[in-house]
């Protein structure tokens, strides 16, 4: 790897010879030599334990990486990021996310725009909208359409902390995929007059979204009329002029910048549902573990920095030991898309194959990340976690304190969390006379997310506490993380063949395969 300064080249050359000398240790054996290692490798921030004494990792290792970190500037990165400098040089655009929660450089100025009063004004126009929500008794439903980071991150807020929702909140709905069965099947349930839809989408055209918003439109105008559009929709976008083509009032659009990325955007505009489930001094509460958790990245020592260090042992795990996979695994139900929103944040960001030179990369950069929640996700993957012929490092996330009383139920579901982790360094030898079935090789790796409970606050800290994870591994991988060009081919091959199967085009047309064209006139031949 030999794209960097020459400090990095040999922080790197220095991890290749490292790794040679862990491969034979195993973690058990660690343990035992180490009475203090669980303490050694474990750090804690206000009501967050991060655990990583049971990666594949010794002192020796961790000096390592962080004078891999150390060759790449992180500090200097991080304030670039937190000044507002282009750091998505594809597009020329900053990463401001941070300032949503109040963490960027203060009187900091994007394209003459003071956005420190441009958050405080979006937010209070928010604050407005979700108490008119909350004070309507007429309003019984909202519908949220959007993709991608327009979905993922409200909708994992919205179904983990549903224990906190506001009295006056309505339901909440979620549409995002261009699959016409959910919006059909949802529409069937809802009431006309007391349904309220949400459009977001920064550019107000992405295709889905704007799909499921005419299909709703069309179902309000049949029911209400045209001239209820105004009053039925809201829209979170950074082109109004376009959201007031399509019907909405500019008194319910609420702006978006494009500072913001997608994938990051549950912080400001996007994270409107949120504040109406939770109201508005909670969905604060929200900002403020997040804003906790930039004051930790941007203070605490490079060695005791939980971001800094997550990265460097994704970096380790994928680029020295080779493991090609990460798995995420809450134990909380109500966390069931938090490995989805993970997966978005992580490959997204960086599933990249060219550097920030524009040269093709000949390392390894984002593993595949995948998961689900504990412990139904035992009974799926950890077969191949535990026995499988592929290592995956594994984070395990478990919360001390429930939001019920069912003791009982808690107490297992942690208790399997903790003994997995065990299980997974420990293995099992064959004992004489068994079946080699029976055998667990052990020694594969995990941390473990220890956090006081599942509320705003901390959910706000840990997906924060993510983000910056992403964003400094792909300063270690010399990767843009914040651009997603990946996403745009098939979209724009997509187009024409919708013209082909809404009979506006002809498949023989295309300069497509024959693969592609065949299955066109395969469908068009059954709708015919």
């Amino acid at each position: 790897m030999s794209n960097r300064t020459p400090e990095f080249d040999a922080a790197w050359t220095a991890l290749n010879q490292h790794v040679v000398e862990m491969r034979d240790i195993r973690l058990k054996d660690l343990f035992a030599r180490d009475n203090s290692r669980a303490n050694s490798f474990q750090e804690a921030i206000d009501g967050v334990v991060f655990d990583y004494s049971k990666q594949r990792v010794n002192s020796g290792t961790m000096a390592a990486l962080l004078g891999l970190a150390k060759a790449c500037k992180i500090e200097d990165w991080r304030e670039k990021m937190l000044h507002g400098q282009p750091l998505n040089i594809t597009e020329d655009r900053a990463a401001l996310h941070c300032a949503l929660r109040g963490s960027a450089a203060k009187s900091l100025m994007i394209d003459g725009e003071n956005i420190s009063h441009f958050i405080r004004d979006a937010q209070q126009k928010m604050r407005v909208l979700c108490e008119d929500i909350h004070n309507n008794e007429n309003v019984t439903d909202i519908v949220w359409i959007g993709i991608g980071g327009s979905d993922l991150g409200p909708r994992l807020v919205c179904e983990s902390l549903q224990d906190f929702k506001h009295e006056d909140a309505p339901n909440l709905h979620f549409i995002s995929n261009a699959d016409g069965h959910r919006i059909a099947r949802l529409l069937k349930t809802l009431p006309p007059t007391t349904t309220r839809f949400m459009i977001a989408s920064k550019t107000f055209s992405t295709s889905e979204t704007m799909l499921n918003a005419h299909t709703a439109r069309q179902w309000i105008a049949t029911a209400l009329g045209e001239s209820a559009i105004t009053q039925q929709f809201y829209a979170v976008t950074s082109e109004p002029e376009e959201a007031e083509e399509f019907g909405i009032s500019p008194t319910h659009i609420l702006p978006m910048r494009n500072w913001i990325g997608g994938r990051f955007s549950v912080w400001g505009m996007i994270g409107f549902p949120v504040a109406i489930l939770l109201g508005f001094e909670r969905f604060q509460d929200f900002l403020s573990g997040a804003k906790f958790a930039d004051e930790h990245f941007k203070k605490a020592p490079l060695n005791h920095n939980i971001p800094i260090l997550m990265a460097l042992i994704s970096i380790w795990n994928r680029n020295f030991l080779n493991y090609n996979t990460q798995c995420v695994v809450p134990y909380a139900q109500d966390l069931q898309n938090f490995a989805p929103y993970v997966q978005q944040l992580e490959m997204e960001s960086n599933g990249k194959n060219v550097d920030r030179e524009g040269n093709l990369i000949t390392y390894q950069t984002s593993p595949i990340v995948f998961g689900g929640p504990g412990t139904t996700t035992q009974h799926a993957l950890f077969q191949m976690l535990h026995q499988g012929t592929q290592v995956t490092p594994v984070d395990f996330i478990g919360f001390i304190h429930p939001n019920h009383d069912l003791e009982d139920h808690h107490a297992m579901l942690l208790s399997n969390m903790i003994a997995q982790s065990e299980a997974l360094m420990r293995g099992e030898e064959k004992k004489p006379n068994t079946p080699s079935y029976s055998e667990f090789i052990g020694n594969r790796p995990s941390s473990t997310f220890l956090v006081e409970r599942l509320d705003p606050y901390h959910l706000g800290m840990l997906m924060a506490l993510y983000e910056h994870k992403v964003f400094v591994q792909g300063i270690l991988w010399n990767i843009n993380s914040f651009d997603q060009w990946g996403v745009e081919l098939g979209k724009k091959l997509a187009t024409p063949i919708n013209e082909c199967l809404t009979q506006k085009g002809n498949p023989d047309d295309l300069s497509y395969s024959s693969s592609t064209k065949n299955l066109m006139k395969r469908i068009l031949s059954k709708n015919s």
